[in-house]
């Protein structure tokens, strides 16, 4: 059977797999701030690159033209704050890796 530190790592775990992008882990540890933070961040970062997309891309009889293609600088400030958010949620991961396999017997 798991004890209890092991039970609390996996439920952390799948919680974290489950909802990282609504905050579920910070909520389920208690953390409603944060969460409420993940919820926003995560929001602003999908939705802008709904709007951010690159422009000038046109499809000429199924086919791509990229004579007029000017991506937009923008787009760079949502992918650095979505790679810091990933590098944070695997971060947190592996510390819940750790703490079950440092479980006290």
């Amino acid at each position: 059977m798991l004890r209890k530190q092991e039970k609390n790592a996996i439920t952390r775990g799948v919680i974290l797999a489950i909802g990282w992008g609504w905050g579920l882990d910070r909520f389920y540890e208690g953390d409603k701030k944060g969460g409420i933070l993940s919820i926003i961040g995560w929001g602003i970062i999908f939705t802008s690159f709904l709007y951010l997309k690159c422009s000038g891309i046109e499809y000429v009889d199924g086919v791509k033209d990229y004579s007029n293609y000017s991506p937009n600088p923008l787009i760079v400030l949502p992918l650095i704050a979505g790679l810091y958010g990933i590098y944070l949620i695997l971060r947190k991961a592996f510390r819940l890796a750790k703490q079950f396999e440092n479980a006290e017997d």
